[in-house]
């Protein structure tokens, strides 16, 4: 390999680097859902403290981790350090992604 091919390949590498950095800090937003439900506003009035609201989802069954509002894994509650955590068990694939879409 020639020494400017190299000085090519090195400023190539510098620039994608330096492209990569630029998105590095861009805040996202991870929701991870627990379950959803639908309830009328009736029902909602009459919540009071220490009810109980019943989910679509299994005790057991994986969580849906958001980022920016598009599901990209799921995973399972885990407890760390006293606070709530996800363990990923599952990415979601590009195009899974995508047949979600259509």
């Amino acid at each position: 390999m020639s020494e400017l091919q190299e000085k090519t390949e090195q400023k190539d590498a510098l620039q994608e680097k330096r492209n990569l950095d630029l998105i590095l800090d861009i805040p996202l937003h991870l929701t991870v859902e627990l379950g959803r439900t639908k309830m009328l506003v009736k029902d909602l009035l009459q919540l009071n403290q220490g009810s109980v609201v019943e989910l679509g989802k299994l005790a057991g069954e994986l969580l849906d981790v958001f980022v920016n509002s598009k599901l990209v894994a799921r995973g399972e509650a885990v407890v760390v350090n006293e606070k709530f955590g996800v363990r990923l068990v599952d990415i979601i694939s590009p195009v899974e992604r995508v047949e979600k879409i259509v």
